[in-house]
């Protein structure tokens, strides 16, 4: 299994595009300096989707960033993928797990403490936690959090499972990215600034030196 580094969690979205290339897209995002992608194709047909998942994985091989796919447990076996995230209404993490194996990573979406109470300890290698902001991209079907509180929510998570990589999703940019990073979170999972941007490796170094500089401040 990938070493998990959430710092900037790049979440590609063919429908967040803005129409370009998301193959390219995720080469310009790695470029910048994404430390984890998640493909999350929520429209294709299976065999449209393992085609762009593997020529995604193609894409990043070069720069060593790890590929998630959000959900299909199937699409991520058959291209090899690290692994894949579930949300709320996903397929069930411990049935992802049994599917995947010991070796693949497996993060899953947590909005209530009382979710992460539900997931077994040890089945799940991060949690992405939210929403924190309000968010184009996706309905979360909660108010957001701010960033008190997901740092209440991450206390929670960690009740149940001591020292478990987490990262703040929905809304997140650069603007706000380093208010998730002093709440607590280990990284930010972020759609719109990175691929709705003109420019998306300037987009993608901007926000990764928010990140790095809010975690360096949160620990001197």
């Amino acid at each position: 299994m990938p070493a998990i580094d959430l710092r900037l969690y790049a979440v590609l979205d063919p429908t967040r595009t803005r129409g370009r290339d998301p193959v390219q897209l995720a080469m310009e995002a790695a470029a910048g300096g994404i430390t984890l992608l998640q493909l999350r194709d929520k429209t294709s047909d299976t065999r449209d989707c393992v085609a762009l998942a593997r020529a995604v994985r193609a894409a990043l091989d070069a720069f060593d960033v790890p590929l998630l796919i959000n959900d299909r447990v199937d699409v991520a076996l058959a291209v090899g993928a690290d692994g894949v995230h579930v949300g709320l209404t996903d397929m069930a993490p411990d049935d992802a797990r049994r599917l995947l194996g010991p070796d693949a990573v497996l993060g899953i979406t947590v909005h209530h403490a009382p979710e992460a109470a539900a997931v077994p300890p040890g089945l799940a290698d991060y949690a992405g936690l939210g929403p924190v902001y309000a968010t184009a991209s996706k309905d979360p079907g909660d108010p957001p959090l701010g960033p008190e509180g997901l740092a209440r929510l991450i206390e929670g998570v960690h009740r149940h499972h001591p020292g478990l990589p987490v990262c703040g999703i929905a809304g997140i940019d650069h603007e706000n990215a380093a208010a998730v990073i002093t709440a607590g979170a280990d990284g930010v999972a972020v759609i719109s600034d990175i691929f709705m941007a003109d420019d998306v490796e300037a987009a993608t170094r901007r926000l990764r030196l928010v990140v790095d500089a809010a975690i360096h401040g949160r620990q001197a």
